[in-house]
């Protein structure tokens, strides 16, 4: 299921994929890219996206009140940290230049 978000006027595009064993949960704005645990962040790495990843969450109202369990580094040169609210850094990372 695919669906849109507005954070702060700004709009990003969410998607819920469920699996026979979970779900794939993805919210993504322009350049900024919030997932669940479900995603690989040296695939993020090597593709030089802003990407943070938060575990154990199984919607996306969860997986923006989580925290950043690892961010990219490109999410880290917005200001990204590990333990920051996922809400937060994704607008971080949309926001930064």
């Amino acid at each position: 299921m695919t669906g849109t978000l507005e954070l702060e006027g700004i709009v990003f595009s969410t998607a819920v994929l469920p699996t026979a064993n979970s779900v794939i949960l993805l919210v993504q704005g322009s350049k900024a890219n919030l997932g669940c645990g479900y995603f690989s962040m040296a695939a993020a790495a090597r593709m030089q996206d802003r990407f943070a990843i938060a575990r154990g969450v199984g919607n996306i109202p969860e997986l923006l009140a989580a925290q950043v369990a690892e961010a990219s580094p490109a999410a880290a040169a917005c200001g990204v940290k590990p333990g920051m609210n996922c809400r937060e850094a994704l607008l971080l990372m949309e926001k930064a230049q």
